[in-house]
This record gives C-alpha cells, sequence and structure tokens, in this order.
C-alpha cells in the first residue's frame, strides 16, 4: 500500500473546515480528510504508485479550485 500524507494550512479553523467541506464529496475509501486547528490534512493511499500519483493531482487540483473558490468568495462578500 502506497501513502501521501497533504497538509495545507489556511487563515483559520473556520476556511480549513470549508475547503474540506467542499473537497470531502470526493473522497473514496482510500482518502481521509480531517482538521487539525488551522490545517487541512488529507491522507490518501493506494495500491500502485501510479494510482497514488493520479489520486494526488486530482486532489491538489481539487482543493486549489475550491481554495480559489473560497478567497473569491469572502473578498466578495466583505
Amino acid at each position: 500500500m502506497r501513502r501521501a500524507t497533504i497538509r495545507t494550512t489556511h487563515a483559520d479553523r473556520e476556511t480549513a473546515e470549508r475547503l474540506a467541506c467542499a473537497v470531502r464529496p470526493d473522497n473514496t475509501d482510500e482518502i481521509r480528510t480531517t482538521v487539525e486547528d488551522d490545517a487541512l490534512v488529507t491522507t490518501i493511499e493506494r495500491e500502485t504508485t501510479g494510482g497514488l500519483q493520479s489520486t494526488v493531482d486530482d486532489y491538489v487540483v481539487n482543493l486549489s479550485v475550491a481554495a480559489q473558490l473560497s478567497d473569491h468568495t469572502t473578498t466578495n462578500n466583505t
């Protein structure tokens, strides 16, 4: 089993929780997302290195889009 843990820090816990909610629908049995203080922590496990790389790539893109939308929404609502 191959494993990767991705930890990203954010402005505050609320932002990390909002992003966790945005990416959780994409989670499969091999993906676990949690919030620790102001950090979003996602662990991905896959059988193969190629599968792990693909899943990590997909996750990073999804998280990037969620973060951009969150920043845009926050900026426009203030």
